[in-house]
């Protein structure tokens, strides 16, 4: 058997411990009936398991530091099931990491592998930095060999555990913020419902300090993460002088044409992406085009590419190190938006917008827009963009990724 070796990629939820798996051990726990770092699944039959099953792994209550793996094909009793292993088996299971219900984003690896002549789908899940990996809003831990929900007790147990010197920007601490320049009733009436499943948050009677240091916006420490500024500050402006958005329309083609309108959103991160949605609503007209006896109504922008840019716009940006806001320029032939920060991660000047290729420089505040219905799937919103400018008639939209910014120009319907 080839030794292939497995190596931790950095994915979007901190940098992940440098740890490698040969296909030797792949083998061993495969014919290893009482190890505590496998699941076994005959077939995909219920997804959502084998998601419980990731986020468990990632969480590594025991702190064993080594990857879990998910066999696709296998039984409990270590037949094989026959399952056929095909590349739509494979891809889906690759998408469970981006799809929005494992929260943040677990670190995975996806391939097919044969042992004695049974093919298998596994799914190798590396220990994350960033406990507790929540899917549904449930808190999933190994007890054993089995998976459980975590009590409160060991989910505090869990964010303990993070290493913090290895996490991204937008879960290290602000210095100099408390919880007194946070709206800690916003907290609990807008983002802890969204967050924690239903019959979790009625039994949930920790104090609301260790609720937010389970969702990230408090370290174990108690200091305040930039999330929670950016997204329950009372003024996110005065910490990062950059967090805000400023839209012109412009009365012609040219920036020095005289300006119609100008506006500047700041406040919390969702109170930005509502105020554009109104903008937006404003500005993409719409005409009444009558022909025969029919009436059909045509806008110059498709409304719906327009807040997928824009939202990817607010959710990959930097947010430290530069004073910049994101700009929406509107013209009379064009929409530009620019944010501050170019490609991240995987993602780079060659391959961005391209399908499937997608990274996190915000790993915490993207979940926490998942979360609020700002976004429906991550790593879709471009290609979404692109659909509803082709369907409305519209060219397709420029994408200019720079070392320090990235420009996206978007043209109005001929």
């Amino acid at each position: 058997m080839r030794s292939n070796v497995l190596r931790v990629k950095r994915l979007g939820a901190g940098y992940e411990r440098a740890a490698t798996m040969t296909e030797a051990e792949i083998e061993a726990l495969f014919l290893d009936a009482e190890s505590d770092r496998v699941e076994r699944k005959e077939a995909l039959t219920h997804p959502d398991r084998v998601k419980q099953a990731i986020a468990a792994f990632a969480n590594d209550l025991p702190n064993s530091g080594k990857p879990g793996v998910v066999f696709i094909g296998q039984r409990d009793d270590l037949s094989c099931a026959g399952l056929s292993i095909d590349d739509a088996l494979l891809l889906r299971l690759s998408g469970f990491r981006s799809d929005g219900t494992l929260i943040p984003f677990p670190s995975t690896e996806v391939r097919k592998v044969t042992v004695g002549g049974c093919s298998v789908a596994v799914v190798i899940v590396q220990p994350s930095d960033n406990p507790p990996i929540k899917f549904d809003g449930r808190v999933w831990i190994r007890v054993g060999p089995r998976r459980a929900l975590a009590t409160a007790e060991e989910e505090r147990r869990l964010v303990e555990k993070r290493r913090w010197g290895a996490l991204p920007f937008d879960a290290q601490p602000v210095t100099g913020v408390t919880t007194a320049d946070l709206d800690l009733d916003r907290f609990q009436r807008e983002l802890l419902p969204v967050a924690v499943s239903p019959e979790v948050l009625r039994e949930n009677h920790r104090p609301l300090e260790q609720q937010l240091q389970a969702l990230r916006l408090l370290t174990p420490s108690g200091s305040v993460t930039a999330s929670a500024v950016l997204l329950v500050g009372i003024d996110p402006r005065r910490h990062f002088p950059g967090a805000y958005i400023q839209f012109l329309r412009i009365g012609g083609v040219n920036l020095t044409d005289p300006i119609v309108s100008q506006k500047e959103l700041s406040g919390t991160i969702p109170d930005q992406l509502r105020q554009l949605d109104e903008l937006i609503s404003l500005h993409a007209n719409r005409r009444a085009e009558v022909g025969g006896i029919t009436r059909q109504e045509t806008a110059d922008y498709p409304q719906e590419a327009l807040r997928q840019f824009l939202r990817n716009a607010v959710m990959h940006r930097t947010y430290e190190g530069t004073n910049a806001p994101i700009r929406v320029t509107w013209f009379d032939d064009r929409v530009e938006i620019q944010n501050p920060g170019g490609p991240f991660g995987m993602v780079t000047k060659a391959n961005f917008g391209q399908p499937q290729v997608a990274d996190y420089r915000n790993p915490t505040l993207a979940g926490w827009l998942k979360m609020l219905g700002f976004v429906e799937r991550f790593g879709v919103g471009i290609a979404i963009a692109r659909q509803r400018l082709e369907a409305n008639g519209n060219p397709p939209p420029a994408l200019s990724p720079e070392d320090a910014h990235t420009l996206v120009t978007v043209r109005k319907r001929p």
